[in-house]
């Protein structure tokens, strides 16, 4: 039974590149060639600015966080961390390999735990969850007219994200949760490394007034992510608002965050070719923007990326 599930688990991921490779061959792997060649680079130069830009605000939203937490690490090198946990982030289901950052961060701790590093990441992505079903939310309410879509389950989740991470931010409430686990599910070998670890993830929390500062950086992140994608449209020749962009990206993140793919392949070229088709935007144009969004955002960084790993050693 344990084999089994442990196979299941590890073919998981697949689904999501079979659903790729299945909407490319629906599509016509000519079609999105066809697309692809009558790009306007002018478009696409703009959206290598923007990278650049939103990779720089990336690296800042958590490394304000690091700043807070007495995490001493310069920026310079915060942006090289950053790079690397966005190229594991790539090659995992739901970017859970971007946890590589809190290893990184070890070092400039003062107790060379990992615990503050864990706690860095752990905001960072719950927030960075919570900015999307934010913006999911409020466009969805904006443009329910020409979008049906779920608002109230939209809004409680994003209630609920809220709610948690205000409770389980107090290091005493976590641990009338967690005990049960630590007792029960913990080696006893590795329970006083485990112990050490949750109370280093607590050291130097930032206080909750800050959050919102963080939020905020993780709104305007993902704002400038979406105007990446908004440019390759226009590139591809998609002259839609990009305030319907606002509205159904966020939902598509969201679609792609489903850990049944690697870098959300397949799960995310679904989703956006059912909600632009609603504005009667052809699959290959959307498929073609979704490839190029990768390329751009993804591969490109991860080759930078590459190159520091094997300079580094």
């Amino acid at each position: 039974m344990k084999n089994t599930t442990k196979n299941w688990k590890k073919f998981l991921p697949l689904i999501g590149i079979l659903l790729f490779f299945y909407i490319l061959i629906k599509i016509n792997f000519v079609n999105v060639l066809e697309e692809i060649k009558k790009v306007n680079i002018y478009f696409l130069l703009i959206t290598l600015v923007f990278l650049i830009i939103m990779l720089v605000v990336q690296t800042f939203k958590w490394h304000i966080v690091a700043v807070f937490q007495d995490i001493k690490v310069p920026f310079k090198e915060s942006f090289k961390i950053n790079l690397i946990s966005n190229f594991y982030g790539l090659i995992t289901p739901s970017k859970l390999g971007s946890v590589i950052r809190a290893e990184y961060l070890k070092k400039y701790t003062k107790n060379k735990n990992i615990g503050k590093g864990l706690f860095n990441f752990t905001i960072d992505k719950v927030l960075d969850i919570t900015s999307v079903i934010f913006m999911a939310v409020l466009f969805s309410f904006v443009f329910k007219d020409e979008i049906n879509l779920p608002i109230g389950f939209f809004t409680g989740l994003f209630l609920a994200f809220v709610l948690l991470t205000l409770f389980f931010i107090k290091k005493e409430r976590s641990k009338i949760v967690l005990r049960f686990f630590y007792r029960k599910f913990i080696n006893e070998k590795i329970k006083d490394k485990t112990k050490n670890t949750f109370n280093s993830f607590y050291e130097h929390i930032p206080k909750k007034r800050y959050f919102i500062l963080f939020f905020l950086l993780n709104l305007i992140s993902w704002l400038f992510i979406y105007l990446i994608y908004y440019f390759i449209g226009l590139s591809l020749g998609i002259k839609i608002s990009f305030l319907y962009y606002m509205a159904i990206l966020p939902l598509g993140t969201l679609v792609s965050m489903i850990p049944i793919s690697i870098g959300g392949l397949g799960t995310r070229e679904a989703a956006l070719i059912s909600l632009f088709g609603l504005f009667n935007v052809s699959s290959a144009k959307v498929f073609s923007m979704s490839v190029i969004d990768y390329f751009i955002v993804g591969v490109i960084p991860s080759i930078i990326t590459l190159f520091l790993l094997w300079r580094n050693g």
